[in-house]
């Protein structure tokens, strides 16, 4: 709802009417910017208005009186800090902008007071968040005691749970390092009993060696003996 349609008019009647106020030699240069600054130069042409230079910002080009601060509907725009605010406005010319550092609860509050009021709220913000907020904080103690139980019998649950796997994993662990127990164990088994069998065949190798070296001494004793005898023979016959 729009209200003061003819100050509103008025109002943008005067401010087409009303020149670009910019920055001198903004176009000049990428540095400066557009944003209005007043020229204080001694022999600054925008400042002495020579012909052909932008124009100076002056109380001339303001608005109609009536019109000024009033918002885009056509209130007149007040903060709001608290509930006892709403008290002085007018509902038929005056709208209520709550301030920023209003919390929830004193928000829900004002927009409540202001309804019953009739009083228009310009930034009223997400009321249905808020008044859901609100529910769900005023809700029974035994709802939250409620919610509370079932989620610790979720967690229960769930640490429940997490133990078993960990139970299957530790007994998974156990086992493999019982058949990497037992494998170790098997080879120590055969390793020994193949022990041994080496030692026997080391054995009957070196049985085999002496036979052999006493064969050898047997040919050389008889060898020697022979020799013995003929020399024997040949001194005799002499």
């Amino acid at each position: 709802m729009v209200i003061n349609k003819e100050l509103l008019q008025a109002r943008k009647k005067v401010a087409d009417r009303r020149p670009k106020f910019i920055r001198q030699e903004s176009w000049r240069y990428d540095r400066l910017a557009e944003s209005w600054r007043k020229p204080k130069g001694k022999d600054n042409k925008m400042r002495k208005q020579f012909s052909g230079v932008p124009r100076l910002v002056k109380v001339g080009y303001r608005g109609p009186k009536k019109a000024r601060g009033l918002h885009p509907s056509g209130y007149t725009d007040n903060l709001v800090f608290n509930v006892k605010d709403l008290g002085r406005l007018d509902p038929s010319k005056d709208a209520a902008r709550i301030a920023h550092v209003v919390g929830q609860r004193k928000r829900l509050l004002i927009l409540a007071e202001a309804r019953g009021k009739g009083i228009k709220v310009l930034n009223p913000g997400k009321e249905r968040e808020a008044e859901e907020a609100s529910e769900i904080k005023s809700e029974s103690p035994v709802k939250r005691e409620e919610g509370k139980a079932v989620s610790s019998k979720e967690i229960a649950e769930t640490k429940g749970e997490q133990k078993e796997l960990g139970a299957l994993d530790k007994g998974e662990e156990e086992e493999a390092k019982e058949g990497e127990e037992l494998e170790a164990e098997q080879e120590e088994d055969n390793e020994k009993l193949k022990a041994p069998d080496n030692d026997k065949e080391d054995q009957g190798v070196q049985g085999d060696d002496k036979t052999h070296d006493e064969e050898l001494g047997g040919r050389k004793g008889g060898a020697t003996a022979e020799n013995k005898s003929e020399h024997k023979s040949g001194s005799t016959g002499s």
